[in-house]
């Protein structure tokens, strides 16, 4: 009812004039005509009732009433039904240049952005100097992390964080079976490592949560970090990857050294490894 009363007969098509209105926004019937379904059928979807919903009917009622990707999302959990895969409403696709705020505000530590593909959309200059980030790679997390030899000479942790770097992979794409996006890079990894091949058929399935990484970085040894992805809700189509210094082998100090001027003028050094 509220989001009936924010929708104006004019904002939904329907010509000016008639009887006065006792309420703003649309009456139930004009609802049920917009949206093709019955008008008694409707007043009891309103009601709460228990009765037969069907994607398409919802989908058709929440164009009617402007509703956004929250709302519709919303009014499936209210029917009892699976929500669809959540969309990124046109006024938040401006928000990277926030992100890049809060990973460059991680520094010293490593954190980067992948989209739903794996696909790297942004990184901070620690992920550079301690994971290798760089441009003369496929930009691609995933393939990134079985084909680059500079993260896999750094990565001894490499073997153990496999499993379950495919794992949550294989979750991502079950999310989305019929997603081209997912099946090329599929493709792609598969003809570039038989090391992923073999993972992937083993079928694991397993939630994005946090991955303990050790590091042996050619300036100063190890590393021992903490990463944590975490999804943004208004922008479900990115991952934040966060990485923190665990309490071992001083790696707090040793990242804010590699973080310095003088860190990074070693840094412009070729170093084994």
């Amino acid at each position: 009812m509220s989001r009936r009363a924010r929708v104006s007969p004019a904002e939904a098509g329907l010509p000016a004039g008639g009887a006065r209105r006792r309420t703003p926004g649309l009456r139930r019937e004009e609802v049920a005509v917009l949206a093709g379904v019955g008008v008694s059928w409707y007043q009891w979807l309103e009601q709460g009732r228990d009765i037969s919903v069907s994607p398409q009917v919802l989908d058709a009622v929440g164009r009617v009433l402007r509703l956004s990707d929250a709302e519709r999302r919303h009014l499936y959990l209210l029917a009892g039904l699976n929500p669809p895969t959540p969309e990124v409403a046109p006024e938040r696709r401006d928000m990277c240049d926030g992100l890049r705020r809060l990973i460059d505000t991680w520094m010293p530590y490593p954190a980067h952005i992948m989209d739903i593909y794996y696909n790297c959309v942004m990184y901070n200059d620690a992920a550079a100097v301690v994971l290798g980030m760089r441009a003369d790679t496929t930009q691609n997390c995933l393939v990134d992390f079985f084909t680059d030899p500079l993260y896999r000479s750094r990565s001894t942790s490499w073997k153990r964080n496999a499993r379950s770097v495919v794992a949550q992979f294989r979750a991502a794409c079950a999310a989305r079976p019929d997603d081209e996006g997912f099946q090329a890079v599929l493709s792609q990894v598969s003809e570039a490592s038989e090391e992923f091949t073999a993972l992937w058929e083993e079928r694991d399935i397993e939630d994005h949560g946090q991955i303990r990484k050790e590091l042996e970085h050619p300036l100063v040894g190890l590393l021992c970090v903490e990463t944590t992805a975490m999804r943004v809700p208004a922008r479900p189509d990115l991952m934040v990857v966060l990485h923190t210094p665990l309490d071992e082998a001083n790696t707090a100090a040793k990242m804010e050294w590699l973080s310095s001027p003088e860190g990074r003028r070693g840094a412009m050094y070729p170093v084994a490894g």
